[in-house]
């Protein structure tokens, strides 16, 4: 594996061990014995725990290491709704500025999630999930939007993942996708945008049904 690659997996799993619970605040996570767990150096080791620190999963002590943090509830519900909002607004430019071949090939993207949505395919819909939401950061046609709203999702990630645990989320996901397409396709910015709100806050939701509770 490369260096980029090597670091991802070993961020993404110690992301989804804290969202579980499985590595419980203030716990430490030590770089030496992480690095032997995955049998890489410490480099990517390093870098993957500066990225959960960034996220607010992971707090770095002078001469200590890192122990995990946890994002509080209202933390939670401030992120999201900024999301929410961010998200809204790219949706809302879509509507306005995709067409012809864009459009066509953003339908097709939908319509491809459909098979893992109705399988309840966690893994295969949580990839169609971030290819369908980058489709429309980037439909924004927007570039400074969509790499603000890119920063926070990777903020989310973990907790966003964490939501198709929940019953049968990826086809109640998959039906609120439908509804941001089929207002994007009509070019009816105003309802791509509610539509897209109300998706992300019903996303906080389904985070609260599968997480172990969270102090604060």
């Amino acid at each position: 594996m490369s260096k980029r690659t090597q670091t991802d997996m070993i961020r993404e799993t110690l992301a989804d061990r804290i969202v579980h619970g499985f590595l419980r605040p203030g716990e430490p996570m030590d770089e030496t014995s992480i690095a032997a767990e995955f049998g890489v150096s410490r480099t990517p080791v390093r870098e993957a725990l500066r990225q959960l620190e960034a996220n607010g999963l992971a707090l770095s002590r002078p001469h200590r290491g890192a122990v995990v943090t946890k994002l509080t509830e209202r933390e939670l519900d401030d992120t999201f709704v900024v999301m929410a909002e961010l998200e809204a607004l790219c949706a809302r430019l879509c509507a306005t500025t995709m067409a012809g071949a864009e459009l066509d090939a953003f339908a097709l993207l939908h319509h491809e999630g459909a098979a893992h949505a109705a399988d309840n395919d966690i893994e295969a819909y949580r990839a169609h999930n971030e290819r369908f939401h980058n489709a429309i950061y980037a439909g924004s046609h927007n570039p400074f939007l969509e790499r603000t709203t890119l920063s926070v999702r990777r903020r989310l990630a973990p907790f966003r993942n964490l939501q198709f645990e929940a019953f049968h989320r990826p086809d109640a996901s998959h039906r609120e996708h439908g509804l941001i397409v089929s207002a994007i396709i009509a070019g009816d910015g105003e309802e791509a945008a509610a539509t897209m709100r109300r998706h992300i806050l019903t996303v906080r939701k389904a985070v609260d049904t599968v997480q172990p509770h969270t102090e604060g």
